[in-house]
């Protein structure tokens, strides 16, 4: 088995492009790390709907240049298979390490394979490669990307030429396409051919960002902004600056693009302490909101003055307000949702009389949905322009959230008295997320096993009314490995995520509001009922 093992590491030595993973694996062989090698060479990377996403490093369990040839080959078959050998194949890329190397890389191969490619001019946000697969009539896009992951991972991820990204089958389709790839000799990869785009697609970016805002809105708020040490900040501040709107005061620190994130843990602005320099500048500043993205600037977060304090609002909130903004502004179409976001929006749309759906996680599903006109996720991912970026968009998010800010204070109101107003209208709905990280995936397995051996008969005290197991499908969903348990006023959802080691479940308490003067006690309750579910559900768990 060792000697299997060693054998192995030493063809894939043999083929390695990149010197940096070469002379990493030759220093793993001469030390005889066979702990190390095993963890590398246990199997491969898998190619899924998230496309790949890993910690960067020599053989197949890690992102490296090895991986992303075979990836590009299998992508590039798959898109002959289908008749479409000569169409355009677009590929961006953001500043994490080695994202140039692997954008590099994708071009070459889609050359050597007889396609045509483009690459973005310089590292941008993921919506503006989003928008260029259909701005330009591609069959397909890569964004290299690992979006908020650590610093030290990377990721892969592939639009089709709907500009969505990639669900099953041809998930899976690609997949046996790259397992297929004998060896990396076998890839042409030339040293030209492509072409490196000017800066045109992003003023066409730019220019269609203008259509998430209405004619002769309000533009008068003033926000303070952080990219996360990521690629957002010169786009979202070009966009600004058309739209009319007074020019962000940047988080100095967190400014300029950094693959080492070194001001946060994770650079993700969910995360504990990740908004903590942001809040400061916000303090000096005194703005009407802050925004922050994640270092590939697909999502946005909000940060609104809560008593004497900023605190961020959570993606179900933001989501509410954009919603209402849409629907006080007569947007037409469908609202969608996944299933792990706050029920909330559903009533939104039902008292509207607009279509709604649900969606399994992920904008891969939500920007499929017939007739979109808005979608979201609570995870701070927002569709404003379907049109436009037929993915989340952290940049025009923050632009109609600005919009809705400004005509709020216009009137002498804020963000926090519209989700007051929606609370009342359509009673208060409280979310939070209970997460566990683990270093051992077989522990996240376990516990979804005991969930389904052992289901809880109650969480906080209200009995569960009805148990479903997605794995199963629904009438409405397609199979995914995930648990809903629903509650008089109350509902869970417990998933393993799709893009990093962690267990996630997804809470929501339900409390009637009859006026604003109960508002109060309506939020103490749900409080409660969220407290005691994180207890139960965890206990439940095993976590």
């Amino acid at each position: 088995m060792q000697d299997e093992l060693i054998a192995r590491a030493k063809t894939w030595l043999a083929e390695d492009p990149d010197a940096e993973t070469r002379e990493e694996l030759a220093a793993l062989l001469d030390a005889g790390d066979t702990a190390e090698l095993a963890a590398r060479f246990s199997g491969t990377l898998r190619f899924g709907t998230a496309g790949l996403r890993g910690e960067l490093g020599a053989g197949p369990m890690r992102m490296n240049r090895a991986v992303v040839v075979r990836a590009a080959a299998g992508l590039a078959a798959y898109l002959k298979d289908r008749g479409q050998g000569d169409g355009l194949v677009v590929i961006g890329y953001d500043a994490r390490h080695k994202s140039a190397d692997f954008a590099r890389d994708t071009a070459a191969v889609m050359t050597g394979a007889g396609l045509r490619a483009a690459v973005l001019p310089r590292p941008l946000p993921t919506p503006v490669l989003a928008f260029a697969v259909r701005h330009l009539g591609a069959v397909a896009g890569v964004e290299v990307t690992a979006s908020h992951n650590p610093p030290r991972d990377n990721g892969y991820k592939v639009y089709l030429g709907d500009g969505s990204q990639i669900v099953p089958p041809a998930d899976a389709e690609i997949a046996a396409l790259i397992d297929a790839v004998a060896s990396l000799h076998d890839v042409p990869r030339p040293d030209s051919g492509w072409e490196v785009l000017g800066d045109d697609v992003l003023e066409a970016y730019l220019e269609r960002t203008g259509a998430a805002l209405s004619a002769g809105s309000a533009r008068t708020a003033r926000t303070v902004y952080t990219p996360m040490h990521g690629v957002g900040r010169d786009t979202l501040l070009a966009a600004f600056a058309r739209a009319g709107f007074p020019e962000p005061v940047l988080v100095a620190e967190q400014a300029e693009p950094d693959p080492d994130f070194p001001t946060v843990a994770f650079p993700n602005p969910e995360e504990p302490g990740a908004m903590d320099l942001a809040f400061a500048a916000a303090r000096a500043a005194e703005p009407d909101l802050v925004i922050a993205n994640d270092p590939d600037a697909d999502r946005c977060a909000v940060a609104v003055k809560d008593g004497g304090d900023w605190r961020m609002l959570r993606g179900d909130e933001v989501g509410a307000l954009l919603a209402a903004h849409l629907v006080d502004r007569g947007a037409r179409g469908t609202f969608a949702e996944s299933i792990v976001s706050s029920s909330l929006l559903g009533r939104i749309a039902e008292k509207a009389g607009l279509p709604y759906e649900e969606t399994l996680t992920g904008f891969k599903w939500i920007a499929r949905v017939d007739g979109l006109r808005y979608g979201y996720e609570e995870a701070l991912g927002y569709c404003v322009d379907p049109e436009g970026v037929r993915d989340k968009d952290g940049i025009t998010a923050a632009l109609l959230v600005t919009e809705l800010a400004s005509e709020l204070k216009e009137r002498g109101r804020t963000l926090l008295d519209l989700l007051d107003d929606l609370a009342v209208e359509h009673g208060l709905h409280a979310t939070d997320q209970l997460s566990a990280r683990v270093a051992d995936l077989s522990l996240i397995a376990d516990a979804m096993r005991r969930l389904r051996e052992q289901p809880p008969a109650s969480l906080a005290g209200l009995p569960v009314t009805r148990t479903e197991d997605l794995s199963q499908g629904t009438d409405t969903l397609p199979p995914t490995d995930g648990l809903r348990y629903t509650l008089d006023g109350a509902r869970v959802i417990v998933r393993p995520s799709g893009t990093e080691p962690k267990l996630k479940c997804y809470l929501e308490a339900v409390v009637p509001v009859g006026s604003p003067g109960e508002l109060p006690a309506a939020r103490a309750k749900a409080r409660e009922v969220l407290e005691s579910l994180k207890r139960d559900v965890a206990a439940a768990a095993g976590i």
